[in-house]
C-alpha cells in the first residue's frame, strides 16, 4: 500500500508530485526546500532556511506514521560558506536520530534566494 503527503506547495501539483511517500515501512521526502506558508515572507539565512525545510519534511513524516526514524538525509546548498550553519540546524533537526547524511554544493536551486533544499529517508519504527 502507498500512502501520499502533501505540503501546500505550489510546485507539487504543477509540477506532479508529492511531498513525502510511505511505501511499507520506508518514508521518503521529497527534495524540500524552504517554501514559506501562505502571505508570509522567505525566512532569510542558510540556517533559517535549513529549519524550515526540516519542519515541512517533518510534518510530511507525521502526516504518513506516528512513529518514525530519519535514516538519511541529503542536504544542497548553493555556497559552502554555509555548511556550518546548516550543519548545525540539521543536528538541531535531526541529531537524536544520526541519519547518515550528505551535503553537496550545488550550482544554483530553484528559486535564487533559496540557500538550500533538503531530502529526508526515514522508516517506521517497529514497536519493542
Amino acid at each position: 500500500m502507498t500512502t501520499r503527503a502533501r505540503s501546500g506547495s505550489p510546485y507539487e501539483p504543477a509540477y506532479g508530485f508529492c511531498r513525502a511517500v510511505r511505501v511499507g515501512d520506508r518514508l521518503e521526502v521529497a527534495g524540500t526546500a524552504p517554501v514559506p506558508p501562505p502571505g508570509e515572507p522567505l525566512v532569510t539565512g542558510a540556517a533559517a532556511q535549513m529549519t524550515r525545510c526540516a519542519e515541512i519534511a517533518v510534518a510530511a513524516l507525521a502526516e504518513l506514521a506516528d512513529d518514525w526514524q530519519v535514516i538519511r538525509t541529503r542536504m544542497y546548498l548553493v555556497d559552502p560558506a554555509d555548511a556550518d550553519a546548516v550543519g548545525r540546524a540539521h543536528a538541531a533537526a535531526f541529531g537524536n536520530d544520526e541519519p547518515v547524511a550528505t551535503m553537496v554544493v550545488v550550482a544554483g536551486l530553484l528559486d535564487p534566494d533559496w540557500r538550500v533544499e533538503l531530502e529526508v529517508e526515514a522508516v517506521v519504527r517497529l514497536p519493542a
